[in-house]
């Protein structure tokens, strides 16, 4: 087996291997997409524990480095599983015949017409660094159940996890199906400019801007999976301490360090200190203690802590009040408390950019316009929650805000869903994956129209020399019924 490719001039032999292949071996038949999606599983099953521990130690240092170890088969194996085996399990599903009803009066002659979903070729797959396997063995299970091939590209961010997925793919799959590209930032602009047959990218929407500048110049179609500053709206209907305590969880959840995470918390103006001092509750009975916490996520380097610490201390010089869970914690490591920050200005740090990390911002309101104001100043977000049991306000959240996904009552949990589509809106990215609008987005839609043996259109007075009545036939037609 081929070795993973680490320059500019083989990402473009490599893709031009696989789509000579590709074009090769024409139909690619269920049984052998459900093959490939196989072989994936079973690297990822057989592997489960040492990639667990790449990616352990890529978020720090420590018996189990700065990412526990059940948190990355939770999120990134069993995620990317997941994502596997609803495709395998649905693809003969998703194959049947997409039969359409032809135009009249072909409809009533024996014209027959349907729409084929084609492979499109070969599919380039850019992973992040937060999820760094879900991100590229969730949309390949797309990818491949749509019959494409893929090369994926994961974070140089994770080096331990790059390295081990380059080292696993080269070594046990056919790299004319799947391979892998590795290195810095030139190799992922070099990634981005090949004329792939479609491109996916995860990431910031900054990066996401030059991904499609790219992809541009080869006409590429792209998927792009970026974020924003996804809001949760607490209503005056909700529960404040149950909406607290799951926001604790998802401020958790691999140490906020996750595309939909929330940024953003607008909560009524009377129930701000309830919801401060729930949030503080319940964040430190899930993480009584940082430093020494296995089960909290590091800041995956020093970089991204700085980033986020920067905003904070940017806030606080405008005399933002800052609250910690932890006040006294020790910071001797990447790992950090939850700090919120209470109606920071809207031109400060922590407010236009994403936080992507143990921070959240705590915005009072008095009327929901006010809310909607707010979300609509800044991109579209990749996520949007609302907290409360009133219909009429939860109907008007949804009907009055765009984000690429919502869940009400908790945070995170549409993004597991493997039948419905995953994906942004605006800045917050395009197209999906999850699911069988995955396969869709990963297939080429080939309308297919086969006609009758009789050919009617002489007979009609629809073919030159036309008659003196043809424009006037053509005019009757022109109605608003």
């Amino acid at each position: 087996m081929a070795a993973a490719v680490t320059t500019p001039a083989g990402i473009h032999s490599l893709l031009e291997t696989q789509q000579q292949a590709f074009n090769r071996a024409g139909a690619v038949s269920a049984e052998t997409r459900k093959t490939r999606i196989q072989q994936v599983i079973d690297l990822l099953v057989d592997n489960c524990d040492a990639l667990a521990d790449a990616m352990g130690a890529d978020f720090g240092e420590g018996q189990n480095g700065g990412r526990p170890r059940a948190f990355s088969i939770m999120n990134d194996i069993l995620g990317s599983l997941g994502s596997l085996k609803h495709a395998r399990d649905n693809l003969d599903t998703w194959l049947e015949t997409d039969s359409r009803t032809p135009f009249a009066p072909y409809d009533q002659m024996g014209g027959e017409a349907e729409v084929m979903h084609q492979p499109k070729g070969s599919v380039g797959i850019i992973g992040t660094w937060n999820a760094p396997l879900f991100t590229l063995f969730s949309p390949l299970a797309c990818a491949l159940a749509a019959g494409n091939r893929a090369i994926l590209k994961p974070s140089e961010v994770v080096p331990q996890t790059a390295a081990l997925v380059a080292e696993l793919i080269s070594t046990h799959l056919d790299p004319e199906v799947i391979a892998v590209a590795t290195g810095d930032a030139e190799i992922g602009a070099a990634f981005a400019g090949s004329p792939f047959n479609h491109l996916v990218f995860t990431g910031s929407t900054a990066v996401g801007r030059k991904i499609m500048r790219a992809a541009a110049e080869n006409l590429v179609p792209v998927t792009l999976e970026l974020g924003g500053k996804s809001p949760v709206i607490l209503g005056r209907s909700a529960d404040v301490d149950d909406a607290c305590r799951r926001l604790a969880i998802a401020k958790g959840t691999n140490g906020g360090q996750i595309c939909i995470s929330p940024d953003v918390l607008y909560v009524p103006a009377e129930k701000l200190e309830a919801s401060i001092a729930a949030l503080k509750t319940h964040f430190c009975a899930l993480y009584p203690t940082v430093d020494d916490n296995p089960d909290l996520v590091a800041a995956v380097n020093d970089s991204h802590l700085q980033r986020v610490e920067a905003y904070l201390a940017d806030a606080e010089d405008r005399g933002v009040r800052i609250e910690s869970s932890h006040p006294d914690a020790a910071s001797s490591t990447r790992k950090r408390p939850l700090r919120l920050a209470i109606n920071p200005p809207a031109d400060s740090q922590i407010m236009q950019e994403e936080i992507f990390g143990s921070a959240l911002v705590i915005k009072t309101y008095n009327e929901l316009d006010e809310v909607f104001d707010d979300i609509h100043s800044r991109g579209r977000p990749l996520a949007l929650y609302y907290f409360g049991q009133d219909k009429d306000e939860e109907q008007q959240v949804l009907t009055q805000t765009l984000s690429g996904g919502v869940t009400v009552n908790d945070l995170l949990m549409h993004a597991a869903m493997h039948e419905a589509p995953f994906g942004g809106v605006g800045a917050s990215g395009m197209g999906h994956y999850h699911g069988y609008e995955g396969f869709l987005e990963f297939s080429h839609a080939r309308t297919l129209f086969r006609a009758p043996a009789y050919d009617p259109r002489a007979e009609w007075g629809m073919l030159p020399p036309h008659h003196d009545q043809f424009e006037t036939m053509m005019r009757a037609q022109v109605t608003k019924d």
